[in-house]
């Protein structure tokens, strides 16, 4: 599951974040354990995601799921693996090069954004959320639970890394924040608007399962109208920063652009 492709980027942000902040000697092979233990997380989540148990998906990233090919029983033990490796990769002393205090302000940052108070707890009401005729304020807040939590905080982490300044650490903040609010309301769109084959995984699912998503609430062009909100808000957070935040405005503009 781990390398079946997938776009990494939660890795990307990592290690572009703390290039930003950590200026041009920053040495980026200090946080790769970390940026490998984010794309770890994410994966051991799309596993579980798609158990039968939760959302009962047959395909991810154009091949057959964890499950269809090993069983629950595995699938769910290969999860749990993966989670627990992620802060293996963190924690040991003998990988990258930082200090004792950033592993642990990592590690904590990590924690919070993927367990109840984050990806896990967003991922709770989205299934609690099925078929209920629910507010927007929910919706939001398992948008930014969910998939957002995660995202914003491999920015941070990267932003840790490199040792950024307290309003540094903000701008990227807001930067994740609102990134991750465009790539679900992107991935809202495509569900609608790609076929099975250009995503990977079953078009029209959300629909299918009853899921509250923007274009259920506001229509396909008014949820358009929000991702590129949602990006230009993201670039514009990172106006602290000069040119050495380009890749992070590209990568914002690519959310928007891609196609699954």
């Amino acid at each position: 599951s781990l390398f079946t492709g997938g776009k990494r980027i939660r890795p990307i942000l990592c290690l572009t974040a703390a290039e930003v902040v950590g200026g041009h000697n920053f040495d980026v092979n200090k946080i790769v354990p970390v940026a490998c233990a984010l794309e770890c997380i994410h994966t051991y989540s799309l596993i579980h995601d798609d158990l039968p148990s939760m959302d009962n998906d047959e395909l991810r990233r154009g091949k057959p799921t964890n499950h269809m090919l090993y069983g629950e029983a595995q699938a769910i033990l290969a999860g749990d693996g993966l989670l627990t490796w992620a802060f293996d990769l963190i924690s040991d002393k003998e990988r990258g090069n930082l200090t004792a205090e950033q592993r642990l302000d990592i590690c904590h940052t990590i924690a919070r954004a993927a367990g109840s108070l984050g990806m896990v707890g967003g991922q709770s009401l989205d299934i609690l959320s099925e078929n209920q005729d629910i507010e927007f304020d929910t919706l939001a807040t398992i948008h930014k639970s969910k998939t957002g939590a995660l995202i914003t905080c491999s920015v941070l982490a990267g932003g840790i890394a490199g040792n950024s300044s307290k309003e540094q650490l903000r701008a990227l903040k807001q930067y994740g924040d609102a990134i991750g609010l465009a790539f679900q309301i992107v991935d809202d769109l495509l569900n609608v608007t790609a076929t099975t084959e250009e995503l990977g995984k079953t078009a029209g699912s959300d629909a299918e399962k009853g899921k509250a998503t923007y274009p259920a609430f506001y229509g396909i062009e008014e949820t358009r109208k929000k991702a590129i909100a949602a990006v230009e808000n993201a670039i514009e957070s990172l106006n602290i920063f000069d040119e050495k935040a380009d890749p992070l405005r590209e990568l914002a503009r690519y959310i928007y652009t891609r196609s699954n």
